[in-house]
């Protein structure tokens, strides 16, 4: 005991030092976006995503529609979807027990990953997207969150992440998953019906333990976040998750922008769009071939892009700087449609010749533009009558206004008399994505309205009219890009407003890249839409050295060619292989090296 006695006595007469102060770094969107991006995500340009999941079976939304929000119509007793849901199950059940009988239907009995990774091989993608679970929560591996509702204890009876990880990574793709936040089925917070601010508990101890498993499974080279809109960044604890996931996975790992409101890091992700352009941050649209992201059987022809157009639609992505994360839809018994199969291997085909163009490009620096990408030499314009209509309450989401018009950039003007029924006060109004202007009888702007405006003062006006009293309208309609809207109402003596009848005459004007540039060390890739003929001339260039050497992908030899003054140069095709320049198809890619003089 005087033994124990001395030693402790001795410790406390030990002369005591401050503890080493461990600083933590702390997590915040300015250090994760010091992080920056791996290099892969811009030089892959192509992946594919797939939507697979209960919703394939029933595979049904209207022609427009969302299939993968099938578990949604039925929360809301859409009409079409109930009727489909009929065919499975008692419709007078809660939802969560109709829609669970879709388990008792999928079976994936003709589901092979590895046929499904030759195929994404084959088109040429960089990288592959699975949607892991959906909104509706089902889980496409045997996630211990949810032990009874995912593929491994119903419905296929397999672990359908594994499996196409594996065979994924075989093909030497790599691996992203799509990760919804938020769920409509889970009885701890449902969306869209629960109180937004009532999330907590959920993303504690379900959705933040859910993901940090799933991840540390896996370890996915990309997550793909979805659902965000109705929460912020803070209730999702986003910030503190992706900066696990970058710890996690490492130097490789990237995420999207969909982490809540409030999200300031991860590639952007427009949805149906002509693009956008951003710098110092990589972005990828995401579409379907069609409509929709799961397989919907209502869906018309014309809705799917064709080859053509598949491939001009993805040039201009990467000329802009971004990609593409392409989606294909399974049937229920796992295999990809035909045409969505044709398509995917068409651009194959055409990555297989000009990929040097697209890979690892970038669009031109300012010295090499030489802002001749401003100039009108590099469109053509575009122009049609729309169909007359008797109103004018448009929302073009996914698709555009016309067959063969672009989705974002373009002007419409439509012209109506309008009559007032009776006498009274007529308040008119006009709303739009993203500018919409009103002109009545040929005088000044009569409604103006702008979405980027916080406030729309100018955007309704309340005229006093005699019944019979006409009126000449003329409606000016600019899209920019994303979605476009566009709609002119009006409200008799302070009643609801309502589409204002006319018969209404449109015309639609755009613009049409006649060519995109891409840029790759000291060439330049020149992807021509038309086929060239016997020359083609691309205007405005800087003057190029004597050694520029012109070349057509896909063709041996070079190609002469001669710089005028003005700095338009004409490309000699007259001596290319007939065979080789017939076997080229939709779009034709000039390269010149060995660019400019000093």
């Amino acid at each position: 005991m005087k033994r124990l006695f001395i030693a402790a006595l001795f410790m406390l007469l030990l002369p005591t030092f401050p503890k080493a102060q461990v600083v933590e770094k702390k997590v915040s969107w300015k250090t994760l976006n010091e992080r920056g991006y791996p290099q892969w995500f811009s030089d892959a340009r192509l992946g594919i995503f797939v939507h697979w999941g209960l919703y394939s079976v029933p595979a049904y939304a209207s022609k427009e529609g969302y299939a993968e929000w099938f578990y949604r119509g039925l929360m809301l007793k859409d009409s079409g979807r109930c009727q489909i849901m009929s065919l499975y199950a008692d419709t007078t059940l809660p939802v969560f027990e109709q829609y669970k009988t879709l388990t008792n239907y999928w079976h994936a009995e003709l589901w092979n990953p590895a046929e499904w990774a030759r195929l994404f091989k084959e088109a040429g993608a960089g990288y592959v997207v699975l949607v892991t679970k959906h909104h509706d929560g089902y889980c496409l591996w045997d996630s211990p969150q949810q032990p009874e509702w995912n593929s491994v204890a119903s419905g296929p009876r397999r672990n359908i992440v594994e499996e196409l990880t594996k065979a994924v990574r075989r093909e030497g793709m790599r691996m992203g998953f799509y990760y919804s936040l938020p769920e409509w089925s889970n009885p701890r917070h449902i969306w869209m019906e629960d109180p937004d601010n009532k999330i907590g508990d959920y993303v504690d101890n379900y959705m933040v333990p859910q993901f940090k498993e799933l991840v540390s499974r896996y370890r996915p080279s990309l997550i793909f976040a979805d659902g965000d809109w109705q929460n912020t960044a803070e209730q999702f604890r986003s910030e503190e998750l992706i900066d696990w996931y970058y710890n996690t996975v490492g130097a490789d790992a990237i995420v999207n922008d969909r982490w809540g409101n409030g999200t300031q890091h991860g590639f952007k992700t427009p949805e149906y769009s002509a693009g956008i352009n951003v710098t110092g941050r990589p972005w990828a649209e995401c579409r379907g071939l069609g409509r929709s992201f799961g397989y919907n059987r209502n869906e018309d022809l014309d809705n799917y892009l064709t080859d053509g157009e598949l491939i001009r639609h993805f040039c201009e992505l990467v000329a802009n700087g971004g990609g593409l994360t392409l989606n294909v839809g399974p049937y229920a018994d796992g295999t990809i449609p035909l045409i969505q199969q044709e398509r995917l291997r068409a651009l194959g085909r055409w990555l297989e010749v000009n990929g040097e163009a697209i890979y690892g490009s970038e669009p031109p620096s300012d010295r090499c533009r030489c802002e001749r990408v401003k100039a009108i030499g590099l469109f053509r314009q575009g122009n049609a009558m729309m169909p007359e209509t008797e109103s004018i309450d448009y929302d073009w989401v996914r698709n555009a206004p016309l067959k063969n018009m672009p989705v974002d950039d373009f002007t419409i003007m439509w012209q109506g008399t309008v009559v007032a029924p009776s006498d009274g006060n007529y308040t008119f109004k006009v709303e739009g994505n993203d500018e919409i202007m009103v002109v009545c009888d040929g005088k000044d702007t009569m409604l103006y309205y702008n979405s980027s405006w916080a406030e729309n003062d100018r955007a309704q006006k309340t005229l006093r009219l005699k019944k019979g009293k006409r009126l000449n309208f003329e409606v000016f309609f600019h899209e920019k890009e994303l979605e476009a809207s566009a709609s002119l109402k009006w409200s008799f003596n302070g009643g609801a407003f309502v589409p204002v009848p006319a018969k209404w005459q449109g015309t639609a004007r755009w613009r049409q890249w006649k060519y995109n540039v891409t840029r790759r060390g000291d060439a330049e890739y020149y992807i021509l839409y038309e086929r060239p003929e016997l020359s083609y001339t691309i205007e405005d260039l800087p003057p190029l050295s004597p050694d520029a050497v012109v070349t057509l992908l896909g063709t041996t030899g070079t190609l002469q060619w001669k710089q005028d003054e003005g700095g338009n140069v004409t490309i000699d095709f007259s001596t290319v292989n007939p065979s080789e320049f017939n076997a080229l198809n939709h779009a034709w890619v000039v390269k010149i090296s060995g660019l400019w003089k000093d």
